[in-house]
Protein backbone atom coordinates (compact mmCIF):
# COMPACT_ATOMS: atom_id res chain seq x y z
CA UNK A 1 0.00 0.00 0.00
CA UNK A 2 1.49 3.31 -1.14
CA UNK A 3 1.61 6.11 1.40
CA UNK A 4 1.04 9.73 0.39
CA UNK A 5 4.18 11.92 0.77
CA UNK A 6 2.42 14.26 3.22
CA UNK A 7 1.34 11.31 5.35
CA UNK A 8 4.90 9.95 5.25
CA UNK A 9 6.16 13.32 6.45
CA UNK A 10 3.82 13.26 9.45
CA UNK A 11 4.78 9.68 10.32
CA UNK A 12 8.48 10.52 10.10
CA UNK A 13 7.98 13.53 12.38
CA UNK A 14 6.35 11.35 15.02
CA UNK A 15 9.12 8.75 14.77
CA UNK A 16 12.00 11.24 14.92
CA UNK A 17 10.51 14.03 17.03
CA UNK A 18 10.58 14.44 20.80
CA UNK A 19 7.67 12.06 21.39
CA UNK A 20 7.74 9.48 24.18
CA UNK A 21 9.10 6.02 23.40
CA UNK A 22 5.78 4.26 23.97
CA UNK A 23 4.15 6.41 21.31
CA UNK A 24 6.99 5.79 18.86
CA UNK A 25 6.72 2.03 19.43
CA UNK A 26 2.98 2.19 18.74
CA UNK A 27 3.63 4.02 15.46
CA UNK A 28 6.27 1.46 14.47
CA UNK A 29 3.84 -1.35 15.26
CA UNK A 30 1.26 0.21 12.94
CA UNK A 31 3.94 0.64 10.28
CA UNK A 32 4.85 -3.04 10.45
CA UNK A 33 1.47 -4.66 11.00
CA UNK A 34 -1.39 -2.31 10.09
CA UNK A 35 -0.72 -0.01 7.15
CA UNK A 36 -4.40 0.86 6.80
CA UNK A 37 -4.59 1.85 10.47
CA UNK A 38 -1.35 3.82 10.11
CA UNK A 39 -2.69 5.86 7.21
CA UNK A 40 -5.95 6.53 9.04
CA UNK A 41 -3.99 7.77 12.07
CA UNK A 42 -1.88 10.19 10.01
CA UNK A 43 -3.70 11.07 6.78
CA UNK A 44 -4.93 14.33 8.33
CA UNK A 45 -4.84 16.29 11.57
CA UNK A 46 -7.64 15.85 14.09
CA UNK A 47 -10.24 18.50 13.39
CA UNK A 48 -11.00 21.03 16.12
CA UNK A 49 -14.68 21.83 15.68
CA UNK A 50 -17.06 24.30 17.32
CA UNK A 51 -17.37 22.06 20.39
CA UNK A 52 -13.70 21.10 20.56
CA UNK A 53 -11.98 17.81 19.73
CA UNK A 54 -13.46 14.35 19.47
CA UNK A 55 -11.90 11.21 18.07
CA UNK A 56 -10.43 7.76 18.58
CA UNK A 57 -7.64 7.50 21.14
CA UNK A 58 -4.22 6.42 19.93
CA UNK A 59 -0.97 7.66 18.39
CA UNK A 60 -1.07 9.95 15.39
CA UNK A 61 -2.12 13.38 14.19
CA UNK A 62 -5.68 12.15 13.56
CA UNK A 63 -6.13 10.68 17.04
CA UNK A 64 -6.81 11.93 20.55
CA UNK A 65 -3.59 11.70 22.59
CA UNK A 66 -1.57 13.89 24.94
CA UNK A 67 0.08 15.63 21.99
CA UNK A 68 -3.05 16.57 20.05
CA UNK A 69 -4.61 17.64 23.37
CA UNK A 70 -1.55 19.80 24.09
CA UNK A 71 -1.70 21.40 20.63
CA UNK A 72 -5.40 22.19 21.04
CA UNK A 73 -4.71 23.72 24.46
CA UNK A 74 -1.90 25.89 23.11
CA UNK A 75 -4.15 27.17 20.33
CA UNK A 76 -6.90 27.99 22.83
CA UNK A 77 -4.37 29.79 25.03
CA UNK A 78 -3.12 31.87 22.11
CA UNK A 79 -6.68 33.03 21.49
CA UNK A 80 -7.46 33.69 25.16
CA UNK A 81 -4.42 35.96 25.40
CA UNK A 82 -5.74 38.00 22.48
CA UNK A 83 -9.18 38.35 24.09
CA UNK A 84 -8.44 38.97 27.77
CA UNK A 85 -6.03 41.17 29.67
CA UNK A 86 -3.35 39.23 31.54
CA UNK A 87 -2.99 42.01 34.11
CA UNK A 88 -4.90 40.11 36.81
CA UNK A 89 -3.94 36.67 35.56
CA UNK A 90 -5.94 34.25 33.45
CA UNK A 91 -7.72 31.18 34.85
CA UNK A 92 -9.12 28.06 33.18
CA UNK A 93 -11.12 25.30 34.92
CA UNK A 94 -10.52 21.67 33.88
CA UNK A 95 -12.62 18.56 34.52
CA UNK A 96 -12.66 15.01 33.22
CA UNK A 97 -14.87 11.92 33.13
CA UNK A 98 -14.25 8.20 33.72
CA UNK A 99 -13.08 7.30 30.21
CA UNK A 100 -9.68 5.76 29.58
CA UNK A 101 -6.94 8.42 29.62
CA UNK A 102 -9.31 11.26 30.57
CA UNK A 103 -7.28 11.98 33.70
CA UNK A 104 -4.00 11.98 31.75
CA UNK A 105 -5.41 14.35 29.14
CA UNK A 106 -6.74 16.69 31.84
CA UNK A 107 -3.36 16.80 33.58
CA UNK A 108 -1.56 17.45 30.28
CA UNK A 109 -3.99 20.29 29.62
CA UNK A 110 -3.17 21.77 33.03
CA UNK A 111 0.57 21.55 32.36
CA UNK A 112 0.24 23.43 29.07
CA UNK A 113 -1.87 26.14 30.71
CA UNK A 114 0.67 26.54 33.50
CA UNK A 115 3.50 26.55 30.95
CA UNK A 116 1.89 29.63 29.44
CA UNK A 117 1.49 31.42 32.76
CA UNK A 118 -2.21 30.61 33.17
CA UNK A 119 -3.69 29.26 36.40
CA UNK A 120 -5.11 25.79 35.78
CA UNK A 121 -7.94 25.00 38.20
CA UNK A 122 -8.08 21.21 38.03
CA UNK A 123 -10.71 18.93 39.53
CA UNK A 124 -8.79 16.28 41.54
CA UNK A 125 -11.24 13.50 40.62
CA UNK A 126 -13.69 12.82 37.82
CA UNK A 127 -16.74 15.07 37.72
CA UNK A 128 -19.91 15.76 35.70
CA UNK A 129 -19.80 18.29 32.88
CA UNK A 130 -22.28 20.77 34.46
CA UNK A 131 -19.98 21.08 37.48
CA UNK A 132 -17.14 22.25 35.22
CA UNK A 133 -19.41 24.88 33.69
CA UNK A 134 -20.37 26.03 37.19
CA UNK A 135 -16.73 26.12 38.34
CA UNK A 136 -15.87 28.33 35.38
CA UNK A 137 -18.31 30.99 36.56
CA UNK A 138 -17.72 30.42 40.27
CA UNK A 139 -13.98 31.08 39.93
CA UNK A 140 -14.41 33.81 37.28
CA UNK A 141 -12.42 31.85 34.71
CA UNK A 142 -11.90 32.98 31.14
CA UNK A 143 -12.63 29.46 29.86
CA UNK A 144 -13.17 25.86 30.94
CA UNK A 145 -12.26 22.49 29.44
CA UNK A 146 -14.01 19.16 29.93
CA UNK A 147 -12.33 15.93 28.85
CA UNK A 148 -15.20 13.71 27.70
CA UNK A 149 -16.62 12.10 24.56
CA UNK A 150 -20.20 12.02 25.84
CA UNK A 151 -22.19 9.21 24.18
CA UNK A 152 -19.42 7.98 21.84
CA UNK A 153 -17.91 4.45 22.05
CA UNK A 154 -15.23 3.64 24.67
CA UNK A 155 -12.43 3.94 22.09
CA UNK A 156 -13.19 7.66 21.77
CA UNK A 157 -12.40 10.65 23.91
CA UNK A 158 -12.98 14.36 23.54
CA UNK A 159 -12.06 17.87 24.58
CA UNK A 160 -14.90 20.34 25.07
CA UNK A 161 -14.29 24.07 25.45
CA UNK A 162 -16.49 26.50 27.38
CA UNK A 163 -16.28 30.28 27.41
CA UNK A 164 -16.23 32.58 30.44
CA UNK A 165 -20.03 32.37 30.76
CA UNK A 166 -19.81 28.60 31.27
CA UNK A 167 -21.49 27.84 27.93
CA UNK A 168 -19.92 26.20 24.89
CA UNK A 169 -18.16 28.73 22.68
CA UNK A 170 -20.31 30.58 20.14
CA UNK A 171 -19.54 32.81 17.14
CA UNK A 172 -17.25 34.62 16.63
CA UNK A 173 -15.07 32.88 19.23
CA UNK A 174 -15.62 29.34 17.92
CA UNK A 175 -14.17 29.96 14.45
CA UNK A 176 -11.36 32.12 15.81
CA UNK A 177 -10.30 29.40 18.27
CA UNK A 178 -10.35 26.83 15.47
CA UNK A 179 -8.03 29.05 13.40
CA UNK A 180 -5.58 29.38 16.30
CA UNK A 181 -5.61 25.64 17.01
CA UNK A 182 -4.95 24.85 13.36
CA UNK A 183 -1.79 26.94 13.50
CA UNK A 184 -0.29 24.69 16.20
CA UNK A 185 0.90 21.39 14.74
CA UNK A 186 4.31 20.74 16.29
CA UNK A 187 5.89 20.16 19.69
CA UNK A 188 8.05 23.25 19.46
CA UNK A 189 4.99 25.53 19.57
CA UNK A 190 3.76 24.18 22.91
CA UNK A 191 4.92 25.36 26.35
CA UNK A 192 4.59 22.65 29.01
CA UNK A 193 5.18 23.12 32.75
CA UNK A 194 6.28 20.61 35.35
CA UNK A 195 3.39 18.69 37.01
CA UNK A 196 4.26 20.36 40.32
CA UNK A 197 4.02 23.91 38.93
CA UNK A 198 2.25 26.16 41.48
CA UNK A 199 -0.08 27.44 38.76
CA UNK A 200 -1.76 24.02 38.74
CA UNK A 201 -4.31 24.30 41.54
CA UNK A 202 -6.74 21.63 42.75
CA UNK A 203 -10.40 22.68 42.88
CA UNK A 204 -11.74 22.13 46.39
CA UNK A 205 -15.01 20.72 47.72
CA UNK A 206 -16.17 24.30 48.17
CA UNK A 207 -17.22 24.29 44.51
CA UNK A 208 -19.18 21.03 44.91
CA UNK A 209 -21.06 22.45 47.87
CA UNK A 210 -21.78 25.75 46.12
CA UNK A 211 -23.03 23.86 43.05
CA UNK A 212 -25.38 21.63 45.07
CA UNK A 213 -26.68 24.64 46.94
CA UNK A 214 -27.29 26.52 43.68
CA UNK A 215 -29.21 23.71 41.98
CA UNK A 216 -31.24 22.89 45.10
CA UNK A 217 -32.68 26.39 44.92
CA UNK A 218 -33.84 25.71 41.35
CA UNK A 219 -36.28 22.95 42.33
CA UNK A 220 -39.82 23.61 41.14
CA UNK A 221 -41.37 21.66 44.02
CA UNK A 222 -38.79 21.67 46.84
CA UNK A 223 -41.22 20.31 49.44
CA UNK A 224 -42.38 17.33 47.38
CA UNK A 225 -39.48 15.11 48.47
CA UNK A 226 -40.20 15.85 52.13
CA UNK A 227 -43.88 14.92 51.65
CA UNK A 228 -42.96 11.60 50.01
CA UNK A 229 -40.75 10.71 52.96
CA UNK A 230 -43.59 11.19 55.50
Amino acid sequence: MDIDPQVKKRIQYWLEGDFDEKTKCQVLDLLEHDREGLIDAFYTTLSFGTGGLRGIMGPGSNRINIYTVAWATQGLINYLKKQFSEKNGLRVAIGYDSRHQSKEFAHETARVLAGNGITALLFPTLCPTPLVSFACRYHHCQAAIMITASHNPPTYNGYKVYWSDGAQVLPPHDRAIIEEVNLVQDLESVHVADPTDPLIVAITKEVDEAYLDAISRLQLWPLEKEHRQL
